[in-house]
């Protein structure tokens, strides 16, 4: 027999027998299995057999090996003495743990430090760990609201970097002409530059007077710690274009008081995971190119003066109609993967995306100069760094509502004018008819007189 054979039923265990399936509740009060009926298990069942109770190995024992102690049946092995005790969740026979089960266990396995001591004590000492454990998380709890309690009552208040985590630079003595992409040459000698994570654009700054000069300074935000260091040894003093470039590590100070509001905002998780993702790119493994092999951007073509804009306002379908046009008269060139219609754009531009750079020189030669749709359109291989997609400002977007709101009203302006001109035409065929009737009757009246004229 073995944990899945036995039942409780609230009171007592229940044993059925699998050959027989009779059912045996253990008697509490004589300590022996009895038959649901009321007789002993010794008893002979309807088929003739005995009935005989097995333990945890499945061995055969007396009613004297069962025993209950403070409501928990006990079954004690006749070959070694050990004692069971039934666990009701998982519904088996499981060892005893007591002093007598650890004096056997070290009998047999031998003796530790943690060993020598009685079960109480080690009872005892997991009680006292487990308070002490809960006591440091209460007060743990407590120290923290206590904290956000003082920083909640603190006025905020001008910090300074640490220069451990500081990745900026502030660079001074540069050309008061210099452009953002000569900067920005000059100071990726150290390492890379970090991105905007709203814009996409490296982190630059030229700082400016009150009339949009620039003043010969600026800042500049790397990824790395290390390019920091590095930028202060190798570019400070440095000459650029006759003028003495001093690098230092930016410094921050405040101007005026101290203003809470103008405090930066804390990024969202989300946008953390973008710019570290943004950043993984920036610093990522890229193989170094065959030779003879073409860059990506040139696998697309940049189709201009294609249309205007303001058709799209009219009827926006007019977008998946030019894709088509655009797809089914690129695949003479090759394999399109993609085309894409800036419908906002003032220019009228469209990308066409191919599998391959020659298949887009092919379909270079084959739109470029040619007439569509009565404009003559220019195409070109992609720069890789123009961006097309135009975005709508506030005002366009309260137009195009706007608009909308005028385009609904007019159709239900519309609905309800047809729906009175059906009402109108529903009882215009009985009027219609009575004026048949009446046209006939003046006919008949009229061939009468004739006849009798004649």
């Amino acid at each position: 027999m073995d944990g899945k054979d036995y039942e409780f039923d609230g009171e007592t265990y229940v044993y059925t027998d699998k050959e027989s399936g009779v059912r045996y509740r253990w008697n509490q009060a004589e300590n022996k299995w009895m038959n649901a009926e009321g007789s002993s298990c010794q008893d002979k069942t309807a088929a003739g057999s005995i009935v005989s109770n097995t333990g945890p190995e499945g061995d055969p024992v007396s009613q004297q090996n069962y025993r209950y102690e403070d409501g928990v049946a006990i079954y004690t092995d006749p070959k070694d003495g050990t004692e069971y005790e039934w666990d009701k969740l998982k519904n088996s026979w499981m060892p005893r743990v007591d002093e007598v089960f650890i004096a056997r266990y070290q009998l047999n396995y031998g003796f530790t430090e943690e060993s020598k001591r009685s079960l109480s004590e080690i009872r005892q000492a997991e009680a006292e760990a487990a308070a002490k454990k809960e006591k440091e998380m209460h007060e743990l709890k407590e120290l923290k609201a206590q904290k956000r309690a003082a920083q909640a009552q603190e006025e905020p208040k001008w910090f300074d970097q640490d220069q451990k985590t500081n990745t900026k630079v502030y660079v001074s003595g540069l050309p008061c002409d210099i452009t953002e992409q000569e900067y920005v040459d000059f100071m990726q000698k150290c390492g890379i530059i970090t991105k905007d994570i709203d814009t996409g654009k490296l982190k630059i700054k030229l700082y400016s007077d009150d009339e949009g000069n620039l003043k010969g300074d600026g800042l500049c935000t790397y990824i790395k710690v290390e390019s920091v260091d590095l930028a202060c040894k190798l570019l400070d003093g440095s000459d650029l274009r006759g003028h003495k470039v001093r690098v230092e590590p930016a410094k921050f100070q405040m101007k005026g008081s101290f203003n809470p509001g103008l405090k930066p905002k804390k990024r969202k998780k989300k946008d953390k995971e973008k710019l570290k993702k943004m950043q993984d790119k920036l610093l990522a493994w890229r193989p170094d190119k065959l030779r003879g092999e073409r860059e990506r951007h040139e696998r697309v073509v940049v189709v201009k003066n294609l249309f205007e804009p303001s058709i799209f306002d009219k009827e926006v379908a007019l977008i998946l109609e030019y894709q088509e046009d655009l797809r089914e008269e690129c695949k003479k060139c090759g394999d399109v993967r993609k085309v894409i219609i800036y419908d906002r754009h003032p220019e009228g531009v469209a990308q066409i995306f191919f599998r391959e750079a020659e298949e887009a020189d092919q379909c270079v030669q084959l739109l470029n100069n040619r007439w569509f749709g009565q404009r003559k359109i220019t195409a070109e291989n992609w720069d890789g760094k123009s961006r097309y997609r135009v975005g709508e400002t506030d005002a366009e977007v309260q137009q195009r509502l706007q608009n909308w709101d005028k385009f609904l009203e007019s159709a239900e302006g519309e609905r309800k004018q047809g729906e009175s001109a059906s009402e109108a035409v529903a009882e215009q065929p009985s009027i219609e008819k009575g004026t048949a009737a009446d046209d006939s009757d003046a006919d008949s009246g009229a061939d009468t007189e004739g006849e009798e004229m004649a």
